[in-house]
């Protein structure tokens, strides 16, 4: 279990963060793309500006015809050259940037490259080069740009942080979540294992000690009648494990044929009636007439038998069993009840998991295991129902609401 939380939890991680860092990364991507087309176009401006404008002050220029101003937010540096690269004029269009020197320096590597633009990383690269047709070198400081792309990078690094910190939490709870039905089967299954074995290990020891005394005393009926008495016994329990096997392994989506229920309910509550008088208890019927749902017969008498039987064995004597089947909007209400001992709140919650049994040593010598509920649960479950037990006033109910489709 501790590997498959684990592995869960990696690949939880792994997933989450991978769609944060590509949230982060589309981010930069779409603001690094942005940043660099306007630098394109900045560079074009630039050398129209440069052919018509002329500068007021510092980063205003005014258009010699239309009077109509242009600003600039970076330093840019305009160089003419004739034919063979000796520089004859420099144009800044800033009143604190570089030195002649400086900028002679710059436009001299970069004609040296012989290239026509280069722009370069603008998380790296200072200045952006444009080579005009009119031998024109533009320079522009792409300091704001670096500055500003760099914040946002710093800013993505912090938020993956925090976010990564974030997704390690989620993912922990996440992986609890989705691993704590496969540890509960995981958990039943290993009590299933050890609840069947200490069952069947009671009858198994008395046959062997009793077909060893039979050795010793063949003439000892008693010992024949014990081994007789543990092998029902086990055979019991070996047909309620293949029936509740069945009854798990039944599909919920499963077709069923439209059948009369209340027709199925007052049939087997009429087999039970014998074995009720049987015990000092009254059986009340309360059917409304014609409910129609689609099932499966012979399940659904499996269920109600399960149901009164349960009811029998836990009444009082001389009370009165209740089976009530009636309609509730789009539902169909089961209901068996009888009087007698009430069952704990603690026991409701589990009082439908295998091999559990209130009564346990009332339930062992009946050759009760604890899987008849179990079962009549994944009947219930089977037809897309839903089973409850309600304890008041001395009374349980054991209540199945079928939805009506």
């Amino acid at each position: 279990m501790k590997k498959l939380k684990f592995k869960t939890f990696i690949i939880l991680l792994i997933i989450l963060t991978l769609f944060i860092i590509s949230l982060l990364v589309i981010f930069n991507y779409q603001l690094y793309q942005r940043e660099l087309n306007d630098v394109k176009k900045d560079l074009k401006e630039i050398e129209t500006i440069h052919n018509n404008y002329y500068i007021v002050n510092d980063d205003v220029i005014i258009d010699g015809n239309n009077m109509k101003p242009m600003f600039i937010n970076a330093n840019v540096y305009v160089i003419s050259f004739d034919s063979i690269h000796n520089i004859t004029n420099i144009t800044s269009y800033t009143d604190n940037g570089l030195s002649n020197a400086e900028i002679i320096k710059l436009a001299t590597n970069f004609l040296n490259t012989n290239k026509k633009s280069d722009i370069g990383n603008l998380y790296t690269s200072r200045y952006a080069y444009y080579l005009t047709n009119k031998n024109n070198l533009i320079i522009m400081d792409n300091y704001i740009i670096n500055n500003k792309l760099g914040d946002y990078f710093r800013m993505s690094l912090l938020i993956f942080i925090s976010l990564e910190i974030l997704i390690i939490y989620v993912s922990n709870i996440l992986t609890k979540w989705l691993t704590k039905p496969v540890i509960e089967s995981f958990s039943k299954q290993k009590q299933f294992i050890v609840d069947a074995s200490h069952e069947l290990k009671t009858p198994l020891a008395i046959i062997t000690a009793s077909a060893e005394s039979l050795e010793l005393e063949p003439t000892e009926k008693k010992w024949l009648d014990n081994i007789k008495s543990e092998s029902e016994r086990m055979n019991k329990l070996v047909t309620d494990l293949l029936d509740l096997a069945k009854s798990e392994n039944m599909e919920i989506k499963e077709k069923y044929n439209i059948n009369n229920l209340s027709k199925i309910i007052e049939k087997t509550s009429l087999t039970f009636e014998s074995l009720i008088y049987e015990n000092k208890l009254e059986i009340e019927d309360n059917i409304d007439k014609d409910i129609m749902f689609s099932c499966n017969p012979d399940k659904i008498r499996e269920l109600l038998g399960i149901l009164l039987d349960n009811a029998i064995k836990h009444s009082t004597k001389n009370s009165k069993i209740t089976v009530n089947l009636y309609k509730d909007k789009n539902n169909i209400i089961l209901e068996i009840k009888n009087k007698g001992k009430e069952i704990t709140k603690e026991d409701q919650e589990k009082i439908f998991d295998r091999f559990y049994r209130v009564d346990e040593s009332r339930n062992r010598s009946d050759n009760r295991y604890g899987l008849g509920l179990s079962i009549a649960k994944n009947i219930v479950i089977s037809h897309n129902g839903k089973i409850s037990v309600n304890c008041k006033n001395g009374y349980t109910t054991f209540k199945v609401i079928f939805k009506q489709v």
